[in-house]
């Protein structure tokens, strides 16, 4: 990548599944911050995030980690450096959440190191997602939205500086979709990179930038305040939405159509 600057970087992606073009030549440069990336069902949301990951393999281009090509990174110099939540995460029914939080540090501590629910990063994790009281609860024990909070304290306690959430916000009530907000903004603030992917436009505006995705490509990269950027979320969207922007940040309205 020459002398950029990101800490992760797609060049000229490309992904096919059979005839149909998932994402076709993407670029993306992600640094420090927050960043969203909304779009339609089958804009190549997910699909762009886990190419970032190295979980899915393009047909064209790189994905640059700093200034390494993605594959020459050993898997366990990528899990130190990248934490990765899937939207619907795996889990063993009896394992306690303390347990499956401290999962999160076997990426920096070596495979073969015994790691305790009372490490200092599972243990922050843990207060950081307000589920300190379920440490000894069963996995299978819990609701969806428990879970959720289990799987990102989980990627928390990686403390890796690339965080790449698909749907973080998935079965979360309102109170704790705001809280996840409020820890995206926090870690970016500290020095993090977060990407997530989300639906919900309002939760989105709330990143430092956003990054709009219509079949398969970037149709914008901008800041919540870009005066482009409500045109292009209509135009995403067909028109289902409308931007307001007389507030503090802009949000958007559904358009009931009768």
């Amino acid at each position: 990548m020459g002398g950029s600057d990101a800490m992760l970087a797609a060049q000229n992606i490309t992904v096919r599944y059979g005839e149909r073009v998932a994402l076709q030549a993407v670029n993306l440069e992600l640094t420090v911050g927050w960043t969203a990336i909304v779009g339609p069902n089958g804009a190549g949301k997910s699909t762009l995030l886990q190419v970032l990951a190295g979980l899915q393999k393009p047909d064209a281009g790189n994905v640059y980690l700093g200034q390494c090509a993605l594959p020459s990174v050993s898997l366990a110099a990528r899990a130190q450096q990248m934490a990765w939540l899937p939207q619907q995460g795996e889990y063993r029914p009896d394992m306690s959440v303390a347990e499956c939080v401290a999962l999160g540090r076997v990426a920096q501590q070596g495979i073969w190191a015994q790691v305790l629910p009372d490490d200092p990063m599972v243990k922050e994790a843990l207060q950081r997602l307000e589920i300190a009281d379920w440490r000894s609860r069963p996995l299978g024990a819990l609701s969806g939205g428990e879970r959720q909070r289990v799987f990102l304290a989980r990627a928390l306690a990686t403390d890796a500086p690339i965080l790449l959430l698909d749907e973080p916000t998935t079965h979360l009530d309102p109170q704790h979709q705001i809280a996840v907000v409020k820890l995206c903004q926090a870690l970016a603030a500290a020095g993090k990179c977060v990407v997530t992917v989300l639906h919900d436009i309002n939760l989105a505006l709330q990143a430092d930038q956003l990054v709009v995705m219509l079949d398969g490509q970037i149709h914008l990269k901008a800041p919540p305040s870009h005066p482009d950027l409500a045109k292009a979320l209509a135009s995403a969207f067909a028109g289902a939405l409308t931007v307001t922007t007389n507030a503090e940040r802009p949000y958007v309205l559904p358009n009931f159509l009768s």
